[in-house]
């Protein structure tokens, strides 16, 4: 397999974090992991987003900063595949819908400097589930603060992830994820694997779980 550091990304609930465990194993992978639970702000965001976004987005920009950093800058000699549940972007994606416009333009500044020092992937991964698919997943995985998402918010982050998709120049593996079933189902990793394996050569390709 000619990629070395595979992402993979998706709105909320989307099961990023599965596939990118299952994906590490197969491919004897490193993994990266957003440590989403040290955020001290995000159960307060959930709460009263207006006050809380902005240190939620700089907390969670400094956070994927340094672990892409730390992690993608450091040899292994065993393991010469990298697979991370998150996109640096993704700081942007979501600043861009929870910050107002003076906040958001100054995110951008620190953003851009951030932005120039790290390593780009070379394979996205994109989940893409309807938002009943996603609040189902929520509800699953029960974490607390999650539990009253509005659809709203759901849709926003979807359709600035599609529209970054759409012109973004990193090469693209688009999932429909609508049946995904990654741990119950061995054949939808599989479409991933082979996916990953036979379509290098194309900037974007579309799959279809079955």
């Amino acid at each position: 397999m000619e990629h070395h550091f595979i992402t993979i990304e998706g709105n909320i609930g989307a099961g990023k974090t599965t596939l990118a465990h299952l994906l590490a194993r197969r491919l004897n992978a490193r993994l990266i992991l957003e440590e989403f639970a040290e955020n001290p702000f995000l159960p307060k965001f959930y709460e009263n987003p207006r006050q809380y976004a902005f240190p939620l987005e700089l907390f969670f920009m400094a956070e994927r900063f340094k672990q892409l950093k730390d992690t993608v800058h450091t040899n292994d000699l065993f393991q010469h595949i990298t697979v991370s549940d998150y996109l640096f972007t993704k700081c942007l994606l979501f600043a861009k819908v929870n910050l107002p416009d003076e906040e958001f333009r100054l995110y951008q500044k620190l953003f851009d400097i951030l932005y120039q020092q790290l390593i780009f992937p070379d394979m996205l991964i994109y989940l893409h589930s309807p938002v009943s698919k996603l609040q189902t997943n929520i509800r699953k995985r029960n974490r607390e603060y999650e539990q009253n998402i509005p659809d709203e918010y759901l849709y926003d982050i979807q359709e600035t992830y599609t529209s970054y998709i759409k012109q973004h120049n990193i090469k693209t593996i688009f999932v429909d994820a609508a049946n995904a079933d990654f741990l119950g189902n061995p054949k939808h990793l599989q479409v991933i694997l082979d996916a990953l394996e036979n379509r290098q050569e194309e900037t974007q390709y579309y799959v279809i779980l079955p």
